[in-house]
């Protein structure tokens, strides 16, 4: 038996008239996400990169020629205070894979870009992560899997509302 189901059996003996049907959605997404995150960050250490180094580099690899952004463009694109992603700029120059310089448009302002090398790891690394995603989910048939995204698109929008 899965844990949440265990999990759920006891609020259910427990407080019979207790609604439980969030508690096992959020639990499964939970547990998921866990193992999720567990998958990628394994797969992502075989080519030396964390995951938030991964995301810095394949922010500038998708923006496309000459794989260059402000850190204000990375840093708001990837929902992080300012200081998290200067650390990750400091790490990834250090290793050689971006390079900062001046804006020509804005003396007061820095972009960083891809260097060759950055370009070689990211894009040897997007493939490894895209494949590795694909294993997780080779058991969903083509409409099981645009089920899922339906489904997790709504209660995200939904979680979205009761924010507000």
């Amino acid at each position: 038996m899965d844990p949440m189901e265990e999990i759920i059996k006891q609020w259910r003996k427990e407080i019979p008239s207790l609604s439980v049907r969030g508690m096992e959605v959020f639990g499964r997404l939970g547990q998921a996400a866990l193992l999720a995150s567990d998958v990628v960050e394994s797969n992502l250490a075989k080519l030396g990169l964390k995951l938030g180094e991964f995301d810095v580099l394949a922010s500038l690899r998708r923006s496309g020629p000459p794989f260059r952004l402000n850190p204000t463009q990375l840093w708001q694109g990837m929902l992080l205070s300012s200081g998290a992603m200067t650390n990750r700029l400091d790490r990834l120059e250090t290793a050689g894979y971006i390079e900062r310089s001046p804006d020509p448009n804005d003396r007061r302002a820095t972009l960083v870009s891809l260097t060759e090398k950055g370009l070689k790891l990211i894009d040897e690394a997007v493939v490894s992560h895209t494949k590795n995603e694909e294993e997780c989910i080779q058991d969903f048939s083509v409409e099981e899997l645009a089920s899922l995204n339906s489904l997790l698109s709504k209660l995200k929008q939904s979680i979205e509302k009761t924010m507000k």
